[in-house]
């Protein structure tokens, strides 16, 4: 599953980086360049909300291929999304995933979990396989197989904010998320995608994967990879 916008020249007004559960059958464009017809993520996952800690938000290390980054989760206004998050990293779910669409200035996404194969053997899109190539085609298409519903906020989305994706329906967020790369270009997406985190540690980790190369529709020649997750 998947969403965004994107806000440059380079990608059409009002696009949506869409996402949906595999079991709706429906193939939706993850974060793509054009806009995608969506499909509603289907079931439903009741979440326990965690009371904002009066010693501060709860913090999350996500260990990458490139390093470490570090966030605090905002459960003051996303309780909902933060306790899904944590659910999912408590239950391994992020680990071995990949970052299967990063746009330069813009976002990196991931949390798909159909993203954990589908790279060739040394890491590449270069030695994929028949199978890899079939299991990339899925990319973008994964989750829990549980919805949560939008938290929309007042925080805004700029460098390091750890944001929702989600599909035409504002209910529709899952499992996937991204990362903010800049506040000019992801200011559109305030109040529109549900914000609830931001990097606190490894700036320098969120570029070296934000300047990956890519080929056409934004996947990274290179594996981008989360290796480990896991709440501090």
């Amino acid at each position: 599953m998947l969403l965004l916008l994107g806000q440059s020249a380079a990608y059409s007004m009002g696009a949506v980086l869409h996402s949906s559960t595999r079991s709706t059958n429906v193939r939706m464009a993850s974060i793509s360049r054009r806009e995608a017809a969506a499909a509603l993520a289907v079931g439903s996952f009741v979440l326990t909300p965690l009371a904002a800690s009066a010693e501060g938000y709860p913090q999350l290390s996500m260990m990458t291929t490139e390093g470490e980054m570090q966030f605090e989760l905002w459960n003051d206004v996303a309780p909902k999304h933060v306790a899904s998050f944590l659910k999912l990293t408590k239950e391994g779910f992020y680990d071995g995933c990949s970052f299967h669409r990063i746009i330069p200035g813009f976002v990196i996404q991931g949390g798909d979990p159909n993203t954990k194969i589908g790279y060739g053997p040394d890491g590449t899109l270069d030695t994929q396989t028949k199978a890899d190539k079939l299991q990339s085609r899925t990319w973008g298409t994964g989750g829990p197989g549980y919805t949560v519903p939008a938290e929309f906020n007042e925080r805004l989305h700029e460098f390091g904010v750890l944001s929702m994706a989600r599909g035409t329906d504002e209910d529709s967020a899952g499992s996937q998320f991204f990362v903010c790369l800049s506040r000019e270009r992801c200011a559109s997406l305030d109040k529109k995608y549900t914000a609830f985190g931001k990097l606190i540690k490894g700036d320098d980790v969120l570029k070296r994967i934000a300047a990956a190369k890519t080929v056409p529709g934004d996947i990274p020649i290179r594996r981008q990879g989360i290796q480990q997750m896991d709440k501090m």
